[in-house]
């Protein structure tokens, strides 16, 4: 999880590099919510992912296609 959240600091400081670059009259709070939005949606997307192999790797995936119709109906 280390390399996810070493991977959103980079990302993040190049989406506030490029922000800073394109326009000269930025403020100090677009820069803060252009960091803090791209380093938390790579941590997110990082986290969901990971929860996806998680759960494909231990088999809770194969137990939801093992469907067997209620004999009720």
């Amino acid at each position: 999880m280390r390399w996810v959240a070493l991977f959103s600091i980079v990302i993040a400081a190049i989406a506030v590099l490029l922000v800073a670059r394109g326009d000269t009259g930025t403020h100090i709070h677009m820069m803060i919510a252009t960091a803090l939005g791209a380093g938390l949606s790579v941590l997110l997307a990082g986290a969901l992912m990971s929860l996806v192999f998680l759960s494909a790797s231990s088999g809770h995936d194969e137990q939801v296609s093992q469907f067997e119709e209620d004999p009720k109906t």
